[in-house]
């Protein structure tokens, strides 16, 4: 069964039970400034899972590509990814357990055919916040004894504290929580061994899916149970797919094996001729499909937030193609081959392989500039090393790395030209204390950006947020309605907002943005929201972005007295001031140019 045919009776099989599709939206958050990369189908859902009225209702299904950081180093196994797509259902305060467990098996087991005697699961095992979850156990043993297996506690079905089976939205007073059941798939060869822990046993078990039960909030005093209940169930379509086809390696499901295949064909080499040559292989089919996402949701590579972790993904592919003796255009030549195994799930993708291999192109070039300037650098330094210091060795390696982007890889593939003899495992011990250093001092400012959690919803960072629907409708009134967003941050600090115009403000322009967000913001207006079809909305005038892709009824935020005669008019979920009143007179206090046709400009309160 194809990933493409899993996804569509997964989307029908919800579909059939009354829920409504959401949006597959971009990789990259919008107003969020805790997370680099949406991480999971969930974001979306943020100010629903709260309480605020759903505009498609209580019962939602979506597949939601995403990226997790964590993982990254983790590439080059058999399991894991850097890029994914998350199938989720969820309910708002509508069903709970006893629909939504249920319901998880009979499509792993009757739609997709997975065999029930080689599927195990976790329960919460209850602290002081909540007891033991004997709800979840029951229920997991009456599906099981349905499909005629036997499912004992320690056997199958497994108890499991805090670190496992629990997820929670973040650490802060108001934040969501509650247990949850995870469900495993056993890889091993032959006949399932019970008894064995599956979160202890990675090597025989392949997490295929989890019940989140949100029933909690953290209180001041700790969690307490809430009255709306919601399910969130995820699950890894790759992973999914990756045992539905019967494969004990991700790379050979069709989600990567097309491009694994292009890369033997590019390389001259076998997939299995080495564990060298299939890990250097996996990284650059992983990577490549990362790339090309990141690409197609705007991301351009840079040395910041996206477009570094896009410049450090591509890369790595250059790298891992010198491995396999590929000197140029690895990354170029594997787009075309992810545009047309996606064109399925991104129509528009195919239009976009010119343009991303342009990029590409460009980057890759850079790199190559960087290696032969890292070649020149080394051979400088090379005569007045000590190869038998290692701090020394170390230091000069981290410094070009800083400096110049030369990989650590490359300097001791210099080292080994040189027939210099290093311990490898003593150099990579010293070099991580050299690098820790320089780390920590940077950990406190990057640790809110990168920690992974969701956008707050402090009172001046929804006053922000709503500044920027002022800030865009006054940027559009100076200098035209050619002025789109294309992206925004906000903190407790300050806003940043990106948009399309071909130069920088001058300084009278700023006046004049300045002084119509400020006059909108002492003439106190009104600021609401209406439903409407997407067309209807789109026909009012409404603002939006245009790589989004939205449901077919959307949330209209409005400033003024009616949507007609309203000053600024967007889509968006929200949540925002009801009154410009409660804002702050702002100023802009810098600007960027973001490449060709952005500008990206900071504002605060003053």
């Amino acid at each position: 069964m194809q990933t493409k045919q899993i996804l569509e009776l997964y989307l029908e099989f919800y579909k059939s039970r009354g829920h409504k599709q959401i949006p597959n939206v971009s990789l990259v958050p919008e107003g969020d400034p805790t997370l680099l990369f949406v991480n999971s189908g969930m974001f979306p859902l943020v100010p629903y899972l709260s309480g605020e009225p759903h505009p498609l209702g209580s019962r939602l299904v979506n597949v939601q590509r995403a990226i997790r950081l964590d993982d990254i180093n983790e590439i080059g196994d058999k399991t894991h990814t850097f890029a994914f797509h998350m199938i989720g259902n969820w309910s708002l305060n509508d069903y709970f357990k006893k629909e939504q467990l249920p319901w998880a098996y009979e499509f792993l087991i009757e739609q997709v055919k997975l065999d029930p005697k080689r599927l195990f699961a976790t329960f919460f095992a209850g602290d002081k916040d909540s007891p033991r979850d004997e709800n979840t156990l029951l229920l997991l043993q009456q599906i099981f004894a349905k499909y005629g297996v036997e499912a004992k506690e320690n056997e199958r079905l497994f108890a499991c504290g805090k670190d496992q089976c629990w997820w929670q939205r973040g650490e802060a007073i108001g934040e969501l929580g509650g247990p949850d059941s995870e469900v495993f798939y056993y890889i091993g060869d032959g006949e399932p061994k019970l008894g064995l822990v599956p979160g202890e046993n990675d090597d025989l078990f392949l997490e295929v899916g989890n019940s989140v039960f949100m029933q909690y909030q953290m209180t001041e005093s700790g969690w307490r149970e809430l009255a709306q209940k919601n399910v969130d169930f995820g699950g890894g379509l790759e992973r999914l797919a990756m045992v539905v086809q019967n494969k004990s390696d991700i790379f050979e499901t069709d989600n990567f094996y097309p491009i694994i295949q292009k890369i033997e064909q590019l390389s001259q080499k076998n997939y299995r001729d080495s564990e060298t040559i299939t890990k250097s292989m996996r990284i650059i089919a992983d990577h490549i499909r990362a790339c090309v996402f990141l690409a197609m949701d705007g991301v351009m590579p840079s040395n910041k937030d996206q477009g570094y972790i896009l410049r450090r993904l591509l890369r790595r592919m250059v790298r891992n193609g010198r491995n396999l003796g590929v000197e140029k255009d690895i990354s170029v030549n594997l787009v075309p081959i992810v545009c047309e195994l996606f064109e399925w799930l991104y129509p528009s993708l195919v239009q976009r392989r010119t343009e991303i291999q342009e990029v590409f192109s460009l980057e890759e070039d850079k790199f190559w500039r960087t290696l032969q300037k890292g070649s020149r650098e080394f051979e400088r330094l090379y005569a007045t090393l000590d190869t038998s210091n290692l701090e020394e060795l170390a230091s000069k390696a981290f410094d070009m790395y800083q400096s110049l982007g030369y990989p650590v890889e490359m300097f001791l593939a210099d080292l080994d030209d040189k027939a210099a003899t290093v311990d490898l495992q003593a150099f990579e011990r010293v070099y991580n204390e050299v690098a820790g250093k320089h780390q920590d001092m940077s950990r406190l400012g990057a640790e809110k950006k990168f920690k992974g959690g969701l956008a707050d919803s402090s009172e001046t960072v929804v006053k922000y947020h709503t500044t920027t629907h002022l800030l865009q409708m006054a940027l559009q009134d100076v200098l035209g309605n050619h002025v789109k967003q294309v992206g925004s941050n906000i903190t407790s600090e300050r806003l940043r907002f990106d948009f399309t115009h071909h130069r920088k403000l001058t300084d009278e322009e700023i006046k004049k943005v300045t002084a119509l967000v400020n006059d909108a913001i002492r003439a106190c207006y009104p600021v609401n929201f209406v439903m409407l079809s997407k067309d209807k909305a789109i026909e009012a005038g409404a603002g939006y972005l245009e790589h989004e892709t939205y449901p077919d009824e959307v949330k209209v935020y409005y400033v003024g007295s009616s949507l007609e005669s309203s000053l600024s008019k967007e889509f968006c979920g929200g949540p925002h001031v009801d009154n410009t009143c409660k804002l702050q007179p702002i100023e802009i206090f810098k600007q960027e140019k973001m490449g060709e046709g952005k500008v990206r400009v900071y504002a605060r309160f003053s």
